[in-house]
């Protein structure tokens, strides 16, 4: 529960203070209190000495330490109380000082002390009023109600700073894992970038080392075909350029706006630009077939199909001495499956290289699949199966 608006200000004051300021001011409103049979005494047998005044302020005094050592706070004010009881000097109307230890009893002590404390401030209060003259039956419910609701408030506030603390720690947990969910994506799009850029790179680089080659064999018998495979140098170099800034600026975007903007990706719809791109600069004969009716694919998926189909053609111009090679997209109702085969030698290793591990990790990224070896006739095969997913999916 929380205090009234024109009280915040004071409660959180007194929680920010110095605990042996408060507490040595709650040991003289206590003691005040206590005396105030000495300031104003009234007319009756109990005879008002200063024994009685010392007993008195033992059970004030105490409370200076209550927060740092609440059970011996605790011990040191009930037996300064009982001892004033059973003398008489005089005894105490309101037990003040114990109202206070059992508050801090409750709200701080350990649970074999509260109960401890309990049980004796209510025997303690039972056996007092049993050897009082003529106690009246209202003054037992006060007495045992005060005690009761003074140990029922510290209850309260122990479970009021548990629920704080629960909150707090499941808001400092909550903050933790936001930061892990915040890592795991910057690290998921830093990949991305690296096998783009990777992907890009290589396929530029290779379309460029095969027009080098082949421009200074044909330049003197050919200088027409010498000049178009510079021409094809320069166009593939300025579309690298143009693919790596525009990652490059959306990555800057990103890191601004806190990674809230993606760059448009090439997809499916693009393949047939690759290919010819292929074609034109490298003379190798692709072939593009498709197989079943094309439809949306979820972003990641239409990215990962067109960076799998260029980097399987990058391997094909780069390691196979292949001819010809074919595309193969077949459009099933929950999956894209999307074949590169050649008619060359395909890659030495087992692993297949740099190249053939990106594209299963793209597929992988995906939920999906990928194999590589050798075609049925010959030649070598990429075959990776793509997730479609439901059509309102990709749409949306």
């Amino acid at each position: 529960m929380s205090p009234p608006s024109w009280l915040t200000p004071a409660v959180t004051r007194l929680r920010t203070a110095n605990p042996y300021v408060v507490d040595a001011a709650l040991a003289a409103l206590v003691l005040f209190a206590a005396s105030l049979q000495w300031i104003f005494p009234d007319e009756g047998d109990d005879k008002l000495t200063w024994q009685g005044w010392l007993l008195a302020a033992a059970t004030a005094l105490p409370l200076v330490w209550r927060r740092r050592a609440p059970f011996t706070t605790a011990v040191a004010v009930s037996a300064a109380t009982c001892t004033m009881a059973w003398y008489h000097a005089p005894p105490p109307d309101v037990v003040y000082g114990g109202l206070v230890v059992l508050y801090t009893m409750a709200a701080q002590g350990k649970a074999w002390q509260r109960r401890f404390m309990l049980t004796g401030w209510i025997l303690g209060v039972v056996l007092t009023m049993q050897h009082k003259e003529e106690p009246m039956p209202f003054e037992y419910a006060f007495q045992l109600l005060s005690v009761v609701g003074a140990y029922g408030f510290g209850m309260l506030a122990r479970v009021q700073r548990a629920y704080t603390a629960a909150l707090v720690d499941r808001a400092r947990r909550l903050e933790r894992e936001r930061a892990a969910d915040t890592a795991r994506a910057t690290a998921q799009e830093r990949a991305r970038i690296a096998r783009d850029m990777h992907d890009i790179l290589a396929h530029a680089v290779s379309l460029m080392v095969v027009q080098a080659e082949a421009g200074p064999v044909v330049m003197r018998s050919d200088p027409a075909r010498a000049e178009a495979a510079f021409d094809a140098i320069a166009e593939t170099g300025r579309d690298a350029m143009t693919q790596l800034r525009r990652i490059l600026g959306v990555l800057k975007e990103e890191e601004r706006e806190g990674g809230a903007r993606r760059l448009p990706q090439p997809g499916v719809a693009a393949l047939p630009g690759l290919i010819r791109q292929v074609t034109e600069s490298t003379g190798l004969r692709v072939e593009l077939r498709t197989d079943g009716e094309p439809r949306p694919l979820p972003p990641d998926t239409e990215v990962a199909a067109f960076r799998i189909v260029q980097e399987a053609l990058t391997n094909t111009v780069k390691h196979a001495y292949a001819s010809s090679a074919t595309v193969a997209l077949d459009w099933a109702e929950d999956a894209l499956t999307l074949s590169v085969t050649d008619d060359g030698r395909g890659p030495s290793g087992p692993g297949g290289g740099h190249g053939l591990i990106g594209i299963r990790e793209r597929a992988a990224a995906c939920g999906g699949s990928a194999r590589a070896g050798r075609g049925p006739e010959g030649g070598f095969r990429v075959v990776v199966r793509l997730p479609a997913g439901d059509r309102q999916a990709a749409l949306g």
